[in-house]
């Protein structure tokens, strides 16, 4: 488990190697067929919302019960930030996507949960989750690294957080994530961890394709 001021919005000179801002995907010229692309990488909008909420739903219930984001949250994020949003497409289809949010305190609280501080300096990794037919192929690992250097070409970002079950804390570890401790925060009988991966000032980290 994981209204922005002009000034922060993403250097997209930087950003896009990483992913394309919906607002600047070409548009499809008239008279000629669309091919998607085989592999697209780029941030989410409300109208993802609900394939974003099926793929989360089916990956957390099961496996904890509670889904970090509801649909209505969901929605909410990617109206307030889609900009701190990564969502991996396979032909179109979502396959995989992160969703984040700007948190301005040092640990995580629970408002941290539900509100976007749009002066915070660090992203509020929510939730990475994968589509089950697209698991175990390293696409999580994968698209944490893009995440990541995008977050690199944000000037006012500076560190990133996120809270996990123990289980999970060596998978984040390998994307560079250091444990800051047990986490203030339990949804019901659940605890987590607190990681944070230091933004700026960081080595500039390789893919580890062993995820």
């Amino acid at each position: 488990m994981f209204d922005v001021n002009s000034s922060k919005l993403p250097n997209l000179h930087c950003a896009v190697p990483f992913m394309k801002p919906v607002h600047m995907r070409s548009p499809v010229p008239r008279g000629r067929r669309h091919t998607l692309p085989a592999s697209e990488f780029r941030s989410l909008s409300p109208e993802d919302a609900i394939s974003v909420f099926e793929i989360e739903r089916e990956a957390f219930i099961s496996v904890s019960g509670e889904c970090p984001l509801h649909l209505d949250e969901v929605r909410h994020f990617l109206t307030l930030c889609p900009e701190l949003s990564l969502g991996w497409f396979e032909e179109g289809r979502l396959v995989a996507f992160i969703i984040g949010s700007l948190w301005d305190q040092e640990r995580l609280t629970m408002d941290a949960l539900t509100l976007h501080k749009p002066h915070g300096t660090t992203v509020h990794i929510h939730v990475l989750a994968v589509h089950r037919t697209f698991r175990q192929q390293g696409k999580g690992s994968i698209l944490m690294w893009r995440y990541l250097q995008y977050l690199r070409c944000l000037p006012y970002v500076r560190r990133t957080v996120l809270m996990c079950e123990d289980f999970l804390v060596p998978f984040y570890q390998k994307s560079g994530f250091k444990v800051q401790g047990p986490s203030d925060i339990a949804v019901g009988p659940l605890t987590f961890i607190e990681m944070f991966y230091p933004v700026r000032g960081h080595a500039f980290m390789r893919r580890n394709s062993g995820w």
